[in-house]
């Protein structure tokens, strides 16, 4: 079952750094961007991917111009091909690429497998209507240029996703309600 809510920005189209509008409105979404009651760090994934996609999402943060910081322990290195950091030998040291979409907001990719593209986010930093819209316009880029949906899964709740970009609707959308308070 998926629920849609929120409104469109008065802004209009076009609105913002993303080239879009918002969403989702901040009072829909608050539950799940407590980090008292969802965990601090949720997991975003895009399940079902490829080396492809992959390098597709590599290529689209080199496009935006979004801040990246690629490192394999505690060596910081240039940004790699996805071939190259996928193709490392099982038992080394996961990499990690940090990505900062926006001021003050960071994504933690980690390549552990080419089957899915998966990255932390901290809800400290995403507070509040302008956070949550870098945050979507962030789940957006990655979504449209990949043709999948992106999924936000709690913190330590693996597959059970509040919200998600939608292929379809082409926009990000409440995956769950939150509890009646």
């Amino acid at each position: 079952m998926q629920f849609v809510k929120g409104n469109r920005s008065a802004a209009g189209p076009g609105a913002g750094q993303y080239g879009g509008v918002s969403e989702l409105l901040w009072d829909d979404v608050a539950y799940f961007f407590d980090p008292d009651l969802m965990g601090s760090l949720p997991d975003v994934r895009v399940p079902d991917t490829s080396m492809e996609d992959w390098q597709a999402v590599l290529d689209l943060m080199g496009e935006r111009g979004w801040k990246c910081q690629y490192s394999e322990g505690d060596a910081v290195l240039p940004v790699p091909r996805a071939e190259a950091v996928l193709s490392r030998p099982g038992d080394a040291e996961c990499p990690e690429l940090r990505v900062w979409p926006a001021d003050e907001v960071l994504a933690i990719f980690r390549f552990h497998t080419a089957e899915e593209i998966d990255f932390d986010v901290d809800l400290r930093e995403l507070q509040g209507r302008e956070r949550l819209d870098v945050f979507c316009g962030f789940l957006r880029a990655i979504g449209r240029r990949l043709g999948k949906p992106v999924l936000m899964d709690p913190e330590g709740d693996y597959g059970h996703p509040v919200l998600g970009f939608d292929v379809e609707s082409d926009r990000v959308v409440l995956l769950a309600e939150p509890p009646v308070t």
